[in-house]
């Protein structure tokens, strides 16, 4: 799955611009004309995960063997009818088995698991809104995509790839 596959991961809320949706449009599109990329892992919880998939949901209409997959940190089983219900949105979707003893650290593992599995990272990361009160799960998981040596991009303020 790595070499065709990218992640996206990022704060629960973003400043979502006219600006930053045409940036990341036109990089999503970049690295599926580019770079050969057809495979797009999606958490969920966060503004920047609703807007990626809308983003890349918008380009399979163009590209239609782009493949959007839903990587889920709870729900180990799903009815028929729940999966029905995502691959409404998302061409497939599963659980990772090793997060069913991560307890807490289920979004944290999940996070590791998309970046683990991609070559490309787009991340959603403004570090003036990092909470100071805790441990930012985006800043954690970005750090561990750095460790990984995974090609990573960076909103709102894009780098590519991070420095």
């Amino acid at each position: 799955m790595h070499e065709n596959t990218c992640c996206f991961f990022g704060h629960r809320t973003i400043n979502e611009t006219d600006e930053l949706r045409t940036k990341l449009t036109a990089t999503i599109e970049k690295l599926i004309t580019d770079e050969n990329v057809d495979t797009f892992l999606f958490g969920s919880k966060s503004e920047f995960d609703r807007l990626c998939l809308e983003l890349v949901t918008k380009l399979k209409e163009k590209y239609p063997h782009v493949k959007r997959i839903y990587v889920r940190a709870e729900y180990p089983n799903i009815t028929d009818d729940y999966r029905a219900y995502l691959l409404r949105f998302y061409d497939d979707t599963y659980y990772p088995e090793k997060l069913r003893r991560a307890g807490r650290a289920a979004y944290v593992e999940r996070n590791y698991e998309m970046i683990n599995n991609s070559k490309y990272c787009i991340v959603y990361y403004d570090e003036m809104s990092v909470p100071v009160s805790r441990k930012s799960g985006t800043k954690t998981a970005l750090e561990h995509a750095m460790r990984s040596d995974k090609q990573i991009i960076v909103f709102p303020h894009l780098k590519y790839p991070i420095e």
